[in-house]
């Protein structure tokens, strides 16, 4: 492996980084990391040690469910299909934690797409209080909707918004928004090569600026005393820390906070910004290139008002369908003959809901025709009433999208080491096979249980 950065990139880093220029040049001869985060909401990280089909090499210094691995595909196996971890880059771990104490709370992951840092915050809240994830991509917020359903998230919205919209309708209703910004990837160029030729000067600047425009809604959705975590995957110090210190002039109501001791590097110097606040992270630290920033606003406008939803007429096939699968009592809405389950009240938002709670299936003319999300839920795992634990060739079977015998009819919750990976109906003999053909392949079970 041998990673050829822009020339005026490398001019750049020497210029940074000074002496230790040379190890930072030298990683791209190496390959990129790799790492795991486990999912908390499934299962703790010492019980996946316990059952993991890879090695895990040794604890993230700044996440304590991830893990480093040296599995070359780690999402071909049955623990990946069943959400018990997310394939997570070591470096974008090291920013959700810094949003400590969100359960219960409203979190917003504000340019969320494809997931690993919005469920990385689902599972610190373990489920309590509501969770938006934004995307304003509609096809890569259709890949965030499949990661909250594998990774079983029970209280997330998936808006389809532009921060500017999310701001107009929501403004200081959020207690914490992290802002993962685009930008120009400077920090990911070992692992995603195809980021090299499209860099260029005018490429950072321009990510600047869109940048700031971003932690400006970013400010506006905030409460009074509600935090923002800002990151980013690159080094430029135009897209980093000064960004931060713009906009910490534009908003005089924000104070830059500590980012804390999990990640020990300072930022770069930067005007009279205190860069002994935020934090960066280069690949001699155990990852790709990171940056992050916290801060409180210390006033500003009240919280918004949540309107809710009219519940209207519930299709009998649907609350037949559920009593039928669990012992849950859930609150439920019919939207276009799809029905989605909630414990709480459904809200009634003024953006592009993609999700909102679990999605439990669609009526279909005469019947009810069950979804993935139903069956993978973190809320609904202790609750199936019909429960089929697969052995690793019955499994491996599933997975491939093939049958298996099973003597009893109706739906059924199929599992893996008593992990839900979907589901299928039985005709009394067989198990007709529902999992989703999208997500279909021969997994990988050439390892001892």
């Amino acid at each position: 492996m041998n990673v050829v950065p822009p020339t005026e990139f490398l001019n750049r880093m020497r210029a940074a980084l000074g002496g230790e220029y040379a190890d930072f040049e030298g990683v791209y001869s190496l390959p990129a990391e790799r790492a795991v985060r486990i999912n908390t909401l499934k299962i703790s990280a010492e019980g996946f040690a316990k059952i993991s089909p890879f090695p895990l090499e040794g604890a993230v210094p700044w996440c304590g469910d991830g893990f480093y691995i040296s599995e070359e595909k780690p999402g071909l196996f049955p623990e990946h299909a069943a959400g018990l971890y997310y394939v997570q880059e070591p470096s974008a771990m090291c920013a959700a934690p810094l949003l400590k104490d969100i359960r219960g709370k409203t979190v917003l992951d504000l340019c969320s797409a494809p997931g690993g840092k919005g469920t990385q915050l689902a599972a610190q809240m373990a489920g309590e209080g509501l969770l938006f994830l934004n995307e304003i991509n509609f096809s890569r917020a259709k890949i965030l909707s499949q990661n909250v359903e594998r990774m079983g998230i029970k209280n997330a919205v998936v808006t389809v918004a532009s921060p500017a919209a999310l701001a107009q309708n929501y403004a200081g209703f959020f207690d914490c928004v992290l802002v993962d910004a685009p930008c120009s990837g400077e920090g990911m160029f070992r692992k995603e090569q195809t980021a090299i030729p499209e860099w260029s000067e005018q490429n950072v600047e321009m990510c600047a600026r869109r940048q700031s425009e971003i932690l400006d809604c970013a400010e506006r959705l905030l409460k009074p005393g509600g935090r923002i975590v800002y990151s980013t995957c690159t080094y430029a110090i135009e897209e980093n820390e000064a960004v931060i210190y713009e906009f910490l002039k534009r908003h005089p109501e924000m104070e830059l906070l500590d980012g804390g001791d999990h990640v020990k590097r300072r930022g770069l110097p930067y005007k009279d910004l205190d860069v002994s606040k935020v934090r960066r992270i280069y690949p001699m630290d155990g990852g790709e290139g990171h940056f992050f920033a916290k801060m409180r606003k210390k006033g500003g406008m009240k919280t918004s008002a949540l309107k809710y939803k009219k519940v209207k007429k519930i299709s009998p096939l649907a609350i037949e369908f559920i009593k039928d699968q669990s012992d849950l009592s859930l609150n439920l809405i019919e939207i276009n003959n799809k029905v989605y389950a909630r414990k709480e009240m459904f809200l009634d938002l003024d953006v592009n809901v993609l999700r909102q709670g679990i999605y439990t299936g669609e009526v279909v003319k005469n019947r009810f025709e069950p979804h993935q999300h139903f069956y993978m839920s973190s809320l609904l795992m202790p609750h199936y009433r019909h429960v089929i634990d697969m052995n690793k060739e019955e499994a491996q079977l599933f997975l491939s999208g093939n049958v298996f015998p099973y003597e009893q009819k109706g739906y059924v919750c199929c599992s893996y080491k008593h992990i839900p990976l979907g589901y299928g109906k039985g005709d009394g003999t067989q198990i007709k096979n529902k999992y989703p053909k999208g997500l279909r392949t021969l997994k990988a079970f050439d390892r001892t249980d």
